[in-house]
């Protein structure tokens, strides 16, 4: 099983980027691809989530709006397009995968994890 995200980077300020989670090893339409950060010193923090057998996809309060997730199930990928982004929103990114959508905040609920992708906002 292999996780592999992708995409990070430094931008400044109101900028945009698009993060890709590449899934190996696993039944991918059976899963759920959630998003997380951890900014240094800080917890991490689930912020997205999908569902990719019915497309549901969920959002923390701190990136609706501004971050959209999707999946190509051709390629079995997971995409987070970040825009208007923050300072706020520096942070290593990781993509990790769970068979259930439910409780996909719950970061002790995932099965695989990728190794993670720095994003760096600058003011």
């Amino acid at each position: 099983v292999q996780l592999q995200a992708y995409g990070g980077g430094l931008v400044q300020a109101g900028g945009f980027l698009r993060l890709s989670c590449a899934a190996s090893g696993f039944t991918f339409r059976d899963y759920a691809i959630g998003w997380f950060r951890q900014a240094p010193g800080k917890g991490r923090e689930a912020i997205s989530c999908i569902s990719i057998k019915d497309d549901r996809t969920y959002y923390a309060d701190s990136v609706k709006g501004r971050f959209t997730i999707s999946s190509d199930n051709a390629k079995n990928t997971v995409h987070l397009q970040m825009n208007s982004l923050k300072p706020a929103d520096t942070a290593v990114y990781y993509c990790a995968a769970r068979r259930t959508a439910l409780r996909w905040s719950t970061s002790g609920e995932y099965d695989y994890w990728g190794q993670g992708t720095q994003v760096t906002v600058s003011s």
